[in-house]
């Protein structure tokens, strides 16, 4: 394999691509016994992966530029083809879920891949191809709206991440004026988004009600591999987060005001742990790639072999420049079995956080597609996919002094902190956007509405220090996942009760990273619960668990802040 750099790229030739996908179906249902039936199944599916494979680079040399006119072309182009390939893929899908080589292929690839396809198969319709083209349209355009922020801020042109830096700086009128500036970004674009989001409202609820769906809320849980819970366990999940996480998190609120001296904390108060400041990576980030190479040859053999496979071709992006997008993300390239990690460092600790969160996920498929049947069972549902990431962030924590030297302590004590005080934020977004979709005649003022109503449910104490915009509720707008990945969200919250579910087994009994392996081993073999029972990891969807993992955050939390 080349470097990232050097990889080939050719728009696939939808007309061909058409041919040989038919040819596939007839071939199947043709198949004279399960032999020919299985050649055919792995042909289709390294088709599939090449084409994954030629979008997912279109995709990550787009988000790198926004304005790059060849790579934004090309994502117009997959936005507007690859839908049309439902009545195809809907065609094989039948086709292989009647086969008589089904039994051997199942023994072979699992239930799990097959129940998948039963799902899949049922959630493809003709009718919703131009609602499905409208959909990658919108959210392309809201990508670019999004990309395109930037403002002078301190003698540099910042965008949105750019201004997050300073709303850790010492200086509480810096981070003030950092936080207006990024909240004025908000305001300035708000209609184009709202306009944007309403739209994106309405051509989801068409899907799902030509699906025959009574609402998104039905149609979405199915779509996102769902299978195990539905809406009103996220419910109980969420209830449970506010009776046990959140009276915690406010606790450390508090206490982190008074650290800080300040009477009544603000929004952009809540990111500085410590009055002189949290912790900054040392290094420029050339350098910390280094250190995170130093730090994976030692953490284990398996990440060793990765991390020399990702420095080897060059499989990053990670420093923020205008017109690139925002965030940061994992992305696979299934004809190499390479991950490759995008990220916009700014300077603050959350550089070194997407050496482990990203990393995370990177390490799992690059090590669960070289020990499953196929590259294409390597990921899970994202309430597992998050379990990896997060989980590595704090299986990392031994290794943080190369990163942080001296002020290492104050790195873990804010950086476990902050995984638990994000808890109620995640659950925010998902009751958000059940409460979009179950009312969907809503529009902009109602959408501020729930928000500000449902950010006073789980995190009362955020103050806005009198900004008209995100006081009446505008705050929903600044989370990317709400346009482009509806319903995806809890799962960081769900996954973040399996990681410290592992990382307290690593804790007690010295056995978190092995049970890490098995996860990872597993891919997407499994459904959510079969999971995470085998791999030694409770379902936190019960009052117990949540109360369980919020009594041994709270214990742990205390150990970290005694060794400041």
């Amino acid at each position: 394999m080349e470097t990232f750099r050097e990889l080939p790229y050719q728009r696939p030739d939808f007309e061909a691509l058409t041919k040989e996908m038919q040819d596939c179906i007839d071939a199947l249902r043709s198949a004279q016994n399960f032999e020919e039936a299985h050649e055919v199944f792995l042909r289709w599916n390294k088709r599939s992966m090449t084409l994954e494979t030629m979008y997912s680079i279109a995709y990550i040399r787009h988000t790198v530029n926004m304005k790059d006119d060849f790579y934004d072309g090309e994502i117009a182009f997959f936005d507007e083809s690859i839908p049309r390939l439902t009545p195809l893929m809907k065609a094989w899908t039948a086709a292989l879920l009647a086969s008589p080589a089904r039994p051997e292929l199942e023994e072979i690839y699992g239930s799990h891949f097959f129940k998948t396809a039963e799902v899949e198969e049922s959630l493809m319709n003709d009718e919703i191809i131009p609602d499905m083209i409208e959909e990658n349209t919108l959210s392309s355009a809201y990508s670019k709206t999004a990309a395109s922020c930037s403002v002078e801020f301190m003698g540099e042109t910042c965008n949105f991440y750019g201004l997050l830096r300073h709303m850790q700086s010492t200086d509480r009128e810096e981070r003030r004026a950092a936080f207006q500036a990024w909240a004025k970004l908000y305001e300035d674009i708000s209609p184009t988004l709202e306009e944007q989001y309403g739209k994106l409202v309405n051509v989801r609820c068409n899907i799902a009600r030509k699906l025959g769906f009574d609402s998104y809320v039905d149609y979405i849980y199915p779509a996102r591999g769902r299978y195990d819970y539905t809406a009103r366990e996220a419910a109980d999940f969420r209830e449970a987060v506010r009776k046990y996480i959140t009276p915690l998190c406010d606790e450390m609120y508090r206490e982190q005001a008074a650290r800080l001296g300040i009477d009544e904390l603000q929004c952009y108060d809540e990111e500085l742990i410590f009055p002189e400041g949290n912790a900054l990576p040392i290094g420029t980030p050339e350098e910390l790639l280094e250190k995170a190479h130093g730090m994976y040859s030692e953490l284990s053999p398996q990440t060793k072999e990765y991390f020399d496979f990702m420095t080897e071709h060059e499989l990053f992006d990670l420093v923020t420049r205008e017109n690139k997008h925002l965030g940061g993300y994992c992305t696979w390239l299934p004809d190499y079995q390479a991950p490759f990690i995008f990220s916009n460092f700014n300077g603050t600790s959350a550089d070194v956080d997407v050496l482990t969160h990203e990393a995370g996920h990177a390490f799992e498929f690059y090590y669960a597609c070289r020990r499953l049947p196929l590259v294409s069972m390597a990921g899970s549902t994202s309430e597992i996919n998050e379990i990896h990431s997060m989980s590595m962030e704090h299986f990392t924590y031994p290794y943080m002094e190369r990163f942080f030297g001296e002020n290492a302590d104050k790195y873990r004590y804010a950086h476990f902190c902050s995984a638990l005080r994000s808890i109620p934020y995640l659950v925010s977004v998902d009751e958000f956007q059940h409460r979009v979709f179950e009312h969907p005649e809503a529009g902009p003022a109602d959408w501020r509405r729930f928000w500000k109503e449902i950010e006073q449910k789980y995190m009362p104490w955020r103050r806005y220090d009198g900004n008209d915009f995100l006081e009446s509720g505008g705050f929903w707008m600044q989370k990317q996942h709400i346009f482009l990945y509806p319903f995806y969200y809890i799962d960081y919250a769900l996954a973040q009760m399996g990681a410290f579910s592992l990382y307290r087994r690593q804790l007690t009994s010295g056995d978190g990273w092995k049970h890490y392996l098995d996860l990872c081993a597993i891919g997407g073999k499994y459904g959510y619960f079969e999971t995470l029972e085998r791999a030694g990891i409770p379902v936190p969807l019960s009052d117990g668990v949540v109360k369980e993992i919020a009594d041994f955050a709270r214990l742990h939390a205390e150990q970290l802040k005694a060794r400041l």
